[in-house]
């Protein structure tokens, strides 16, 4: 069941909600979104900023109310996080350390309001280039799951986001989870963000880490940079050239070329092209140099 609320008329000069979604099952949801092309919201922290309005134009889908999308679950191969799945529930999950990264970022995600109302398939579908939640997944190997009338598909979440605000979400489809595989969730991690002040503020540079060793060597690392590109990206070459040294002063080993190499900056009002590159090296360090000390 679904409801359907047909707004008022509009004020003259301004827009007004034209009809307002909230289906309970993702069978509705999909129905509604492949007859209307609504507008999916999923908890609205960056739909109502990005309208530039007071009120949504519809029609509009919410996807909240739909049963099974929100939560977070062990499976024999890893584990599921629903695509209504707030921020704050990230933040209170028993998780393995492997996921600390993913609970600090989500303890960057706005106030603990925003906090409590963001969503990660909102956060990824959003595809902000400053977005807190894709250095993290993008560490832990994620992928999305995507369902639509015409069926079910898994991406790779860095073929997902494909540029600042654009993703492969194909016309009539959902994002209904996020999952990751369970070789992700070995070893322990570390996130990092730089703005011009500690919260509320949108990145100049942020990192994501996740190092797991064995015998005092490196077995596995995953290096990504977010607002340093059009897209959070992963660092394979650094992570190829570190994998096998010592844990012990593994941040003395980041070589700034192929962080700079990886990445594509922008000059904004927040900072120049050059400095960003700067930062996002030394966030990698000194990301690095935490594990070092918790190793």
């Amino acid at each position: 069941m679904y409801t359907n609320k047909i707004a008022a008329p509009a004020n003259k000069g301004k827009p007004n909600v034209s009809a307002y979604y909230r289906p309970d099952s993702l069978t509705d949801a999909l129905a509604v979104l492949d007859r209307t092309g609504a507008v999916v919201a999923a908890g609205c922290t960056d739909l109502f900023p990005a309208t530039e309005r007071q009120e949504l134009a519809g029609p509009v889908l919410d996807v909240t109310a739909i049963d099974g999308l929100r939560g977070i679950s062990a499976m024999a191969g890893g584990w599921r996080i629903g695509a209504t799945t707030r921020w704050s529930d990230i933040v209170a999950a028993d998780l393995p350390p492997a996921f600390d990264m993913l609970k600090q970022a989500a303890r960057e995600v706005g106030a603990v309001q925003v906090q409590n109302a963001g969503t990660v398939a909102g956060n990824l579908c959003n595809a902000s280039p400053a977005a807190d939640g894709v250095p993290p997944l993008l560490a832990l190997d994620a992928q999305v799951e995507l369902t639509g009338t015409a069926g079910h598909r898994v991406l790779p979440l860095a073929e997902f986001i494909t540029g600042a605000r654009q993703t492969g979400l194909k016309p009539g489809e959902l994002m209904t989870a996020v999952v990751i595989p369970h070789t992700s969730g070995a070893g322990r991690s570390r996130f990092l963000k730089l703005g011009a002040r500690k919260y509320l503020v949108i990145s100049v540079a942020m990192v994501a880490v996740r190092l797991d060793h064995a015998a005092g060597r490196v077995t596995d690392l995953a290096l990504s940079v977010g607002a340093c590109s059009a897209v959070a990206m992963r660092l394979p070459a650094l992570e190829r050239q570190l994998i096998g040294q010592p844990v012990r002063d593994l941040s003395g080993r980041v070589d700034q070329r192929l962080v700079s190499d990886a990445l594509l900056p922008i000059s904004d009002v927040r900072a120049d092209a050059a400095y960003r590159l700067r930062a996002a090296g030394e966030l990698l360090r000194r990301a690095l140099r935490d594990l070092e000390v918790a190793a």
